[in-house]
Parts: C-alpha cells; structure tokens; sequence
C-alpha cells in the first residue's frame, strides 16, 4: 500500500481501543490505516487502563469529550456492557461490548464479536450450515461470551466445555437455554468446535465427523498449532485473523460515523504480522 498522510488537525477525531494488556492488538494497524487511504482527520490509539477503576475514568472522559468512541477488550468488557447508558441487542445478548459510542454525555454499548465470528465462518468455510448445527465452545470466558450470541441467533446450539465446570454453568445459565454445559463426549457430534481459550487446547480431534469445521479464536500464530491439526486431520479451518476482521468494519463505521475505504486487510496484518498469506 502506497502510504499517504491523514491530515490531522484541530478538529481530529479521537478513537482507540482499550484493554489490559492492549500492546499486541492489531486493532490500531487496521484502523489507522483505513484512516490513513481515506484521508481521515482522526487517529486510532491504544488505551491501556491499569484496573477497574482506571477503565472508569476512560468512560468518564469519554463522557467528557475527550473521545469518540471505544473498541474494548479483556478483562474490560463486561465492565464496558454495564456502565452504558444505551445497549445494542447484541450486546444485551451476551451482557459485554466491544464497541462504546459518545454521544452528548451518553455511552452507547455494541458488540460486534458476533458479527465477526459470522463473517470469519462464511468466508472460510461456507459449506458449513449453523441452523441447527452443533458448536462445542472450549472456554467460558469473555471471548465464548461474545461468540454465542450470534451463533444461538443463527439456529444453533452451543455446548460449553470447560475446565471449570462451574463457570460454564454460570454461561449457560446467563445465554439461556440453547446452551449447554458438556463434556468431550460431545465432540462426536459437533458439526463446529471453536476454541476460545487463550491457550491451545487439548483435545482429541480424532474424535470429530470429517465433516467437522474447526475454528480458532487467537490469531497469533494465524496458523495455531489447534488449526495445524485440524488441517492435518482434514477438517476445514477458520482463523482468528478472519474474526478480527469481519468485526472491524462494524467497529470503525460506529467509532467514526462512516464505513471504512476499501482495502485488503488480510494482506495487510499478514504483513504486519510477518506471516505469508
């Protein structure tokens, strides 16, 4: 990409992202350069709120003036759901948010997560049919959080496998009741496994139908050690790169109040990341 300098003036506008850590986020890579080829006065930048309180006061100069809206990450999310003024019904589905807007004093609260778990499996695995398809989710943290709403939305089941059997419980008990606590019994049926656990996973994969999609929430390596596996058995896979990405376009249309220009972003974080594609 042939860069060109955004003019940032008086009038710029403010967005970023916020988590702890939020070093490694691509998030600032991709929208600064949206920014950037369509000549934007506005800027992207991370914003790392030590704790609870800290993330507080971001809201509160959000509120303020200060900035125009947020993407949030972990550990902020549910934090980010409930000091909004104003929910999306995604968001209200999972009871977290990625996505704050400020308006007139007021925080409104999206989440776009779904949307791009959505745009991650039609474009990597297109043959696979959510209306009533089994997904095994590995974890019960925010990132399952985040996920099941769009997929529950799109007729399927969620089953929940997790270390802690208790927390699981407490995500299904919060996502209603198309989901279900399990164990790894039930990767025999599943039509979908997505891991979203902030390790890799250890499972049998040769437990799943060849049918089988197997997806991976992390992005760092594109090619987690988890998809290696599931290519090397066969199965079709689906990268977190892919996730981040469908959940961009949502995310700078809010924060900045117009879509995106066009561009090829996959090409992009590959580079960034130093990834062939």
């Amino acid at each position: 990409m042939t860069p060109f300098p955004n003019r940032i003036t008086g009038a710029a506008v403010l967005a970023g992202i916020a988590g702890q850590p939020v070093a490694h986020s691509l998030s600032p890579v991709i929208h600064n350069a949206w920014l950037q080829a369509g000549d934007i006065d506005g800027a992207y930048m991370p914003f790392a709120p030590k704790d609870a309180a800290g993330f507080d006061t971001l809201i509160a100069a959000g509120r303020a003036g200060l900035v125009q809206g947020l993407n949030v990450t972990a550990p902020f999310k549910e934090q980010a759901f409930a000091l909004a003024d104003e929910a999306s019904d995604a968001a209200k589905a999972t009871g977290s948010a990625n996505i704050l807007v400020f308006e007139d004093g007021r925080v409104l609260a999206d989440s776009s997560d779904g949307v791009g778990v959505l745009y991650a499996l039609a474009e990597q695995a297109p043959d696979l049919n959510l209306k009533g398809a089994v997904v095994v989710m590995l974890g019960a943290g925010g990132a399952a959080r985040a996920g099941a709403g769009a997929l529950i939305e799109a007729g399927a089941s969620i089953r929940i496998l997790n270390r802690s059997r208790d927390r699981a419980e407490a995500l299904a008990a919060d996502l209603g009741p198309s989901v279900t606590v399990t164990d790894e019994a039930a990767l025999a049926e599943a039509d979908l496994v997505i891991n979203a656990l902030s390790v890799q996973p250890a499972i049998d994969l040769s437990a799943l139908k060849p049918t089988a999609v197997v997806m991976d929430m992390t992005y760092k390596p594109v090619v987690t050690p988890f998809l290696a596996a599931a290519r090397a058995r066969g199965l079709t896979a689906v990268d977190g790169l892919a996730m981040l990405i469908g959940q961009a376009t949502p995310s700078f249309t809010a924060l900045f109040r117009r879509p995106p220009p066009p561009m090829d972003l996959r090409a992009l974080l590959l580079a960034h990341l130093g990834e062939a594609a």
